[in-house]
């Protein structure tokens, strides 16, 4: 599945042909590999029962959440997913092409390397000129080849004119996504010509692993353009079980909502897929940095020849196919197999661990490794994620910990302790992966359950729940600050349910991730400069419960409008550490900025602010995270008159000369369920059309938190959901994915906050 296939058919073709495909099971085919792998087991053999999935998918080169995974269904697919084509030539054929931007530090100009592989079936040598042309950069060499029988390789050093301003490629936020165009011309003889178009792009990436005063431990970060970049994002799996499914519509979809919710980071999970070329072409354009595993996840590999064999032509492809796109900022060689060699994962005999040490570096690093620095160097290689990078090299490319926070880069799952309570979180380098489960919105299970499975507890509810203890997990998390919902209405018990799940998912990832990207600038306990929050995960594979922020389909879960305020290039964050609250500003901007800090408190009873205090302006500088404020709580609540814990809530904002610069975040004093004066909120909206964005006017009767606004199945997003209304109006935008109107939007519209599901 993921390299592809050339046959030499010369000696078979006539004059009518025929081609018959047989295909094996790919179920049937893995079991049976595994059954020839006769001289030690390489574990797991089969996924948990959870999973209602099939065994032994590390036998086979395919999709690996193709067999089940904890968010998805075991659909193996078999059959051709790519173009097949014959195709006919009697002197030349160019196999492929491509090609990497460098930058000369020394003498400081942009130099180009391109790639191209011929099949010379001539018996003669082929001479060729070939024109590489780069207009905008007013760069054009000539170069002339003669190309011997056989496959051949060229390889071409094209010169970036230096009189020219080269206009570098930057991610989301960061500057321009700029690109050129450029062509190649190869004439050949014989009047036999190719030529190639491409668009080039001009950036550089290193990823910083160096000491930190005060800390022990490496820093573990990335530079793009020279330049120390936070990465900010989520993770990417399949999109569909049935990859023709996933079409252009669907990718420019699904992409614009991660610049939409102010990220700028990827990371395509080793379990899925190499990705289509739209894909990468699409997160080049978009300013998508993507962290680019290889797919090999959670799991040992065999190491025979014929697989090591079929590895290396697995990269050797991809890397050749990808390494252009300036979007892949790194390789990983895999996904938690580190992890799960020296954490033990598979309860392997401690006699028989050397035999299975000596095949990850086989695999990872004496094949992997050496092909993708072979032949990319460009951009960095790391052996595996979560991995502590320099120091796993130093003990021989495993690490005794992977975890370790003061190295690389670490997954963080729990979802026992109390989510609202930062001290549970890793003050790691770099956060890969973490994230809590939800269910998605009903219209979107509405579409594959019936009636009789619209209950929290019903087979469809279990079925579709591939974690182990999951659904029992979200409410167990709910339940420590919120009230679960008391509707004896079933229907009306699932939606409240629904609904509960991503209020929980969404305020978990909130705190963790404001914890991460506060966390950039501080060294505590020799821990610290937090240099990356990629949450799991970004989508979903079908309709079921499980980590993502954009349901199937790519609707917005409560958690990606969230997203949005937590990734923000300007942030105030607030926290709590013994009874004292602190307000963090964060900035990702790329200069200082004036600003005002404002702290207002209300009473759950009140749309009028109780108090407000305002900072003097002071300079937030560029790309960090500082102390903005701190006060005493019990000193708060005292300045503020009748306030207590529960019945109070904080909430903060940047601005500059009365003109908001962040949007208001806001600050717990205590468990939801405990807040007293809350009052059930009665919400309407006036619905008007611009252009083609629709207003939504809303006026509350009292503060409500977590105010959802809902549309059913017209596809679309707000501007804002999820919210804390704390005034008694505020104007939402719908942006329609779709043509829609007026009257529909009124019908199918419903509005949910907090006290709606007591």
């Amino acid at each position: 599945m993921f390299k592809r296939y050339s046959f030499d058919v010369t000696g078979v073709v006539k004059t009518i042909n025929f081609i018959e495909l047989r295909f094996q099971s790919p179920v049937l085919y893995a079991a049976q590999q595994s059954r020839a792998h006769t001289r030690y087991e390489v574990p797991p053999n089969c996924p948990p029962s959870v999973q209602k999935g099939e065994c032994h998918v590390n036998f086979i080169r395919k999709e690996q959440c193709s067999f089940s995974w904890d968010w998805g269904p075991a659909f193996p697919t078999q059959g051709i997913w790519k173009d097949v084509r014959i195709e006919a030539y009697n002197i030349c054929h160019l196999n492929y092409f491509t090609f990497s931007p460098l930058y000369d530090n020394r003498a400081q100009e942009w130099n180009l390397e391109i790639e191209s592989s011929f099949d010379v079936v001539s018996s003669k040598p082929v001479s060729a000129q070939v024109i590489v042309e780069i207009p905008k950069l007013q760069t054009q060499q000539t170069y002339n080849i003669e190309l011997q029988p056989g496959k051949r390789i060229v390889e071409l050093f094209v010169k970036i004119n230096k009189n020219i301003t080269v206009e570098t490629w930057w991610p989301h936020g960061h500057g321009n996504q700029t690109g050129y165009n450029m062509t190649i011309l190869f004439k050949l003889d014989k009047d036999l010509k190719f030529k190639k178009s491409a668009k080039v792009y001009f950036r550089t990436v290193e990823l910083i692993e160096e000491p930190i005063e005060g800390s022990p431990g490496l820093s573990f970060y990335f530079k793009i353009n020279g330049f120390p970049i936070f990465l900010k994002g989520s993770n990417w799996i399949p999109a569909d079980s049935f990859q023709d499914r996933v079409n252009s519509e669907l990718l420019q979809l699904l992409l614009q909502s991660v610049v939409d919710a102010n990220m700028n980071t990827l990371r395509v999970w080793g379990g899925g897929i190499y990705e289509q070329d739209e894909f990468y072409e699409l997160c080049d354009e978009l300013g998508i940095m993507v962290w680019q595993d290889f797919m090999f996840a959670c799991a040992l590999y065999p190491t025979d020849r014929d697989f090591m064999d079929s590895v290396r032509e697995e990269v050797a492809y991809q890397v050749r196919r990808l390494k252009s796109h300036p979007c892949i900022v790194t390789w990983s060689g895999n996904n938690e197999n580190e992890a799960a060699l020296m954490m033990n994962w598979y309860h392997i005999d401690f006699s028989h661990m050397g035999t299975y040490i000596k095949d990850y570096v086989k695999l990872y690093v004496k094949n992997i490794r050496k092909v993708v620095l072979a032949e990319d160097k460009t951009r960095p290689f790391i052996t595996s994620s979560p991995t502590n990078g320099a120091e796993s090299i130093a003990e021989g490319w495993l690490s005794a910990n992977p975890y370790n926070t003061k190295f690389g880069d670490i997954h963080f799952y729990d979802y026992i302790s109390d989510c609202w309570d930062w001290n549970v979180f890793p003050k790691a380098r770099f956060a890969s992966e973490y994230g809590y489960q939800s269910w998605p919105s009903f219209s979107t299970l509405e579409k594959v359950s019936t009636k009789e499975d619209w209950s929290y507890k019903s087979r469809f509810s279990l079925h579709r729940q591939h974690h182990e203890n999951g659904n029992d997990q979200m409410l167990l998390q709910a339940g420590l600050h919120f009230k679960l919902p008391q509707s004896t209405d079933p229907l009306r018990a699932f939606k409240d349910t629904i609904y509960l799940t991503q209020v929980m998912q969404a305020q978990c990832v909130k705190t963790e991730t404001e914890f991460y990207r506060r966390s950039r600038s501080e060294i505590v306990n020799g821990e610290g400069h937090t240099m990356g929050a990629l949450y799991w995960q970004l989508n979903d594979i079908w309709q079921a419960p499980s980590w993502a922020s954009l349901e199937y389909g790519g609707k917005w879960k409560m958690l990606h409008y969230f997203a949005r305020h937590f990734f923000a290039p300007l942030l105030p964050v607030g926290f709590e550490n013994q009874s004292v609250f602190f307000i963090y500003g964060v900035s990702d901007l790329r200069s200082d900025c004036n600003v005002t800090l404002t702290v207002r408190v209300h009473t759950w009873h009140s749309l009028e602010p109780l108090c407000s205090r305002a900072t003097k302006h002071f300079v937030m500088k560029a790309g960090e995270a500082v102390l903005l404020y701190q006060e005493r709580v019990p000193e708060l609540l005292r300045r503020c008159g009748n306030c207590t814990r529960q019945s109070c809530v904080v909430s903060f904002y940047l601005s500059t000369d009365s003109k908001l610069l962040s949007s208001a975040n806001y600050h717990f004093l205590s468990s939801l369920k405990e807040a007293v004066g809350l009052q059930k909120a009665h919400i309407t909206a006036i619905i008007s059309q611009q252009e083609d964005t629709f207003v939504f006017d809303l006026e509350t009767s009292a503060v409500a938190p977590f105010v959802w606004l809902d549309v059913g199945n017209v596809p679309g997003r707000f501007s804002d959901n999820g919210f804390l209304m704390t005034e008694k109006t505020r104007t939402i935008f719908f942006y329609p994915w779709k043509p829609t109107s007026k009257s529909e939007l009124e019908q199918s519209f419903r509005v949910t906050s907090l006290t709606d599901i007591y």
